[in-house]
């Protein structure tokens, strides 16, 4: 690095309101996950700010002007997040009312010859038009052996749902049923 580019990020770091730990003081945009709420005033280390808040656009930088901001729009801003509550608890009542089945290959003592994780039940919510992310699958450890379980899907920091995931053996094509 050369050394006016080291004078740049050294520059950068100083225009970055210090918090009392010695930290970055930041403002989030949105909720982030383990660190606060929209509008919450927040001290991170460096390093987390500048490589990961900043640049997802999920924290600013804690001025005076953004500060009097969010204190104006706070109620606004509640009002917003209770919406956004409302519509993941009611995706959570649909999903607690939805039953997927996945058909995985087994032994007779019914172990799976693999196992069926969070990339199988996404997969198996979009046939039914459900979509989420992989990493709000929340499973204990693989799906290892054929039956019914109860998996939890994680949709807000404060909504979590329950999903029933039945994994049933493969329907072998030469039992003659059509279309297999």
């Amino acid at each position: 690095m050369s050394k006016a580019a080291t004078r740049r990020a050294s520059s950068h770091f100083k225009r970055l309101p210090k918090g009392s730990n010695g930290g970055i003081q930041l403002l989030l945009i949105h909720n982030v996950e383990h660190l606060g709420k929209q509008g919450d005033l927040v001290e991170v280390k460096a390093g987390f700010a500048l490589n990961y808040l900043l640049p997802q656009g999920l924290a600013t930088v804690a001025t005076d002007h953004h500060k009097r901001m969010v204190e104006k729009h706070r109620e606004k801003l509640r009002e917003i997040e209770i919406q956004k509550l409302q519509s993941y608890q009611d995706q959570a009542d649909e999903l607690a009312k939805q039953s997927i089945t996945i058909e995985a290959n087994a032994n007779d003592e019914g172990h799976l010859y693999g196992s069926v994780g969070p990339h199988e039940i996404v997969d198996s919510l979009k046939s039914v038009g459900i979509h989420l992310a992989q990493d709000q699958i929340r499973l204990d450890g693989p799906l290892k052996e054929l039956g019914l379980y109860t998996v939890k899907v994680h949709l807000h920091s404060e909504v979590q749902a329950s999903l029933k995931v039945w994994v049933v053996p493969t329907v072998a094509s030469e039992t003659g049923e059509p279309g297999a």
